[in-house]
């Protein structure tokens, strides 16, 4: 993986933009490859499965640099492919050709990135001949757009959001600043003919600016990649590590605290979704799962059935005997799971904190 990640990096230097180099219309051969298309092809061979760790250690630079390359490579014989992979690792017993080209690299890069995230560097790769920057806008999250275009001018906004499809400047609108989205919403009521210079400035304006600043807005917070690491550990070693890191690192510690999505959040859903979850529950998972958890936890799903089903489930909780706190853990993980399941499919809302922090899984 870091040899992988070397040669990536050692191509920033090539060439005045970091671009693969030119290749001859025939098959290529490994002395003349660049860094980035030896990266391509490695990656090419390895595939989905076996690639994904080597990709998400590149930061986007390389993934666009690398990405070109592929886009680029056309074919490698087999026997210069194994060459390179013996080159590389040092050994490769066999492997056929391969061909790089603009779809199979989509095909590639959209099983392991973000989709809005492939759709960006691709576009980048495509270049004048893809869709322009109005069509790529309506494939941006309305929050991302929006928090990149509360820094400019009402007008400048206004031109853009009459640009885009309406349902897509709606959403927008929302998450602008109150003021700043009625100013804006004034200047487009108030709006004339815009002239087509005007129009080329913001498009290349947005092409050139938007591109790095949304790069930037998609890299992910750890906190929440380390909540959803932390919510798949049982409760002992989640309390060893949020423990650990209340030493070390208080304020991480909290935040992955209110990230995580734990049994007790179920505690917040409506009556109508908490009768969902429970039609969805086998009888056993809620009697263990209720059989560890805490009194107001107990009340708030016994408090939904009817009174002769709340006997029947205290019965059964009582007829379980002694519960290892493993078995109750899995029980509660499992209901969580179905509750997030639920919920991506629009069945059931999922909330934390006040109602001002939904979250919808």
């Amino acid at each position: 993986m870091a040899a992988t990640r070397s040669i990536a990096t050692r191509s920033k230097s090539a060439g005045s933009d970091g671009d693969a180099a030119s290749y001859s219309d025939g098959p290529m051969t490994i002395e003349g490859m660049t860094g980035p298309q030896r990266a391509a092809v490695i990656l090419l061979v390895l595939g989905e499965d076996h690639g994904r760790a080597i990709w998400e250690e590149f930061d986007d630079e390389e993934i666009r640099i690398i990405t070109r390359a592929m886009a680029e490579l056309g074919t490698v014989d087999s026997d210069q492919v194994e060459k390179l992979m013996l080159d590389f690792v040092g050994r490769l017993s066999s492997a056929g050709a391969i061909t790089g080209s603009f779809d199979r690299t989509i095909s590639l890069l959209e099983k392991i990135l973000p989709t809005d995230q492939v759709a960006l560097i691709m576009e980048e790769i495509r270049g004048p001949a893809g869709r322009n920057m109005w069509q790529k806008l309506g494939n941006i999250d309305a929050v991302v757009l929006a928090n990149f275009l509360k820094n400019e001018y009402p007008q400048t906004i206004a031109v853009i959001l009459s640009r885009i499809r309406p349902d897509h400047s709606a959403n927008v609108l929302r998450n602008l600043p109150n003021e700043l989205s009625i100013e804006v919403v004034g200047r487009m009521l108030r709006m004339e003919s815009v002239q087509k210079e005007a129009l080329d400035h913001i498009e290349n304006t947005l092409r050139t600016e938007f591109v790095s600043t949304l790069t930037q807005t998609r890299r992910r917070d750890p906190h929440e990649m380390m909540a959803e690491i932390f919510n798949g550990f049982d409760r002992q070693t989640e309390v060893r590590f949020l423990a650990a890191l209340d030493v070390t690192n208080q304020d991480s510690a909290e935040r992955i605290r209110a990230l995580m999505f734990t049994f007790e959040d179920l505690g917040k859903l409506d009556s109508a979704g908490l009768q969902t979850l429970m039609r969805q529950v086998d009888k056993d998972m809620l009697a263990r799962a209720l059989k560890g958890a805490n009194e107001e936890m107990r009340a708030f799903f016994l408090g939904a059935m009817s009174q002769r089903a709340a006997k029947n489930m205290q019965d059964d909780m009582q007829g379980l005997g002694p519960l290892r706190l493993k078995e109750v853990d899995e029980a509660q993980m499992k209901m969580v799971t179905l509750a997030k399941d639920l919920a991506e499919k629009g069945e059931i809302v999922i909330a934390k904190g006040n109602s001002e922090d939904e979250l919808v899984y």
